[in-house]
């Protein structure tokens, strides 16, 4: 005899958010930064960062490190951690502010301080662009909030928008570490972003950036994004479009680039990847007697489209015809995004799960979770959200039509209504979306 359906949906709901656990659990800094940390040197140790996952991993570094240490970090605010010799400030994260600022231009101070027997450590991870916010000379922090609220809205992928706040910062793209050298720098990373390029995660602050002004110009111009006058005017600039009012003809500096000889002595460790997140996810689902279907941890594209790409390939392995047969699971990693049209609310783990739920219009045999792993949707208070059989019934009985929320981008609405929203709080790590599309035999 089968189990009931209202039990039958418990129980794929609470194996979803097993298998999301897991995943945050592989990427937890206090699991992966011990025995990983380099000898001390002769001289001090400083330690700096900025992400969602930055004050976990101070406090990890400082329950391991014996010797003599001090830093800065900055996180989201409500992801702090207290650490004791490791300072921790809160900032905003995704539009930077003063808060950022202040402590990115305190850290580069930091860095500029050392001599060739220091060593930094610094601990990168998602959301650290935003956090370490430190514009070059004749860009203003307004300028820098407009640039990033418009590449927000208008579904940019993380590797634009990070080209282009690397060429409007005193930091980012490896800025930081030229400014620490002749010290040697180990970097320390959590990798939100697909493909796992330390260039591209947070900016990257300390490795090399192959990419360039005319890069950044380009990306704006392909989104369509307007950009404040000295914004345009600097990447002009570093294009050799134009020279910069009162530099006579000097253009600003570029980014380092790979192959700089600066860079020798530094050293990079990838602490975690959404690949890790995924294959913990895996073993659970094994474990649990069900088949996963790792679909990869680098997709990208809009959340809607990626949603109802993924129901189809549900859809059939529900009817016997896709990869492998129920029970399963579709497992997904990566970064989608959100071009924001509507006045609704939702992260882009929400808006893919809603396009998904309308995609399978009720199917008794399917339900999924989508949720970002730092516990944040977006600008939300939801992680993200879960989907199942009653997800289109239960709005319309509620007096909601599911594709108008859609097309609102409120699919925090639909789904905060019907009490399917995941709300873990700060995870104090990043591995950017998981998405997990449980499939069962029908009943």
């Amino acid at each position: 005899m089968r189990a009931p359906a209202a039990d039958r949906s418990a129980g794929a709901l609470l194996l979803l958010r097993s298998l999301f656990d897991a995943a945050v659990a592989a990427a937890q800094p206090r699991l992966l930064l011990p025995g990983r940390l380099p000898p001390p040197p002769p001289g001090r140790t400083v330690v700096v960062g900025a992400g969602k996952a930055a004050a976990a991993m101070a406090r990890a570094v400082e329950e391991h490190w014996r010797g003599q240490l001090a830093g800065l970090v900055v996180t989201r605010y409500g992801h702090g951690v207290p650490c004791e010799r490791i300072e921790v400030v809160e900032a905003a994260h995704p539009v930077p502010d003063v808060r950022g600022l202040e402590a990115a231009a305190r850290i580069l101070r930091l860095a500029e301080e050392l001599t060739a027997d220091d060593l930094l450590i610094c601990l990168v991870s998602g959301g650290g662009s935003a956090l370490l916010v430190l514009p070059a000379s004749g860009i203003t922090l307004e300028d820098k909030q407009t640039v990033s609220r418009a590449l927000l809205r208008c579904g940019a992928t993380i590797d634009d928008i990070n080209c282009v706040r690397k060429h409007l910062s005193a930091v980012k793209g490896g800025r930081l570490a030229a400014a620490a050298h002749p010290a040697r720098v180990v970097s320390y990373l959590i990798s939100d972003v697909p493909g796992d390029d330390p260039s591209v995660i947070a900016s990257g602050p300390t490795v090399p950036d192959p990419t360039t002004f005319a890069n950044a110009l380009a990306a704006l111009g392909r989104l369509g994004v307007d950009a404040p006058p000295a914004v345009k005017a600097r990447l002009l600039a570093g294009a050799g479009a134009t020279t910069l009012p009162g530099l006579s003809d000097a253009a600003p500096d570029e980014t380092p680039k790979p192959g700089d000889p600066g860079f020798a002595r530094d050293r990079v460790i990838m602490l975690a990847t959404a690949t890790d997140a995924l294959a913990a996810a895996a073993a659970v689902a094994r474990s649990a007697g069900i088949t996963p279907v790792l679909l990869g941890d680098d997709l990208q594209g809009e959340a809607r489209e990626l949603g109802a790409e993924h129901a189809r390939l549900a859809l059939a392995c529900a009817a016997g015809s896709g990869p492998v047969r129920p029970p399963c699971v579709i497992l997904s990693g990566g970064e989608s995004t959100v071009t924001v049209r509507g006045e609704g609310r939702g992260g882009r783990n929400s808006e893919y799960l809603l396009s998904l739920a309308i995609a399978l219009d009720g199917h008794p045999a399917i339900w999924a979770i989508a949720c970002d792993t730092d516990g944040i949707d977006g600008t939300e208070d939801n992680a993200g959200a879960v989907a199942g059989p009653r997800t289109m019934p239960g709005a319309r009985a509620a007096g909601m039509d599911p594709l108008r929320q859609l097309v609102a981008n409120d699919s925090y609405g639909l789904f905060a209504a019907l009490g399917d929203l995941v709300q873990t709080g700060p995870t104090r790590t990043n591995v950017n979306d998981f998405r997990a599309v449980l499939v069962l035999a029908s009943s």
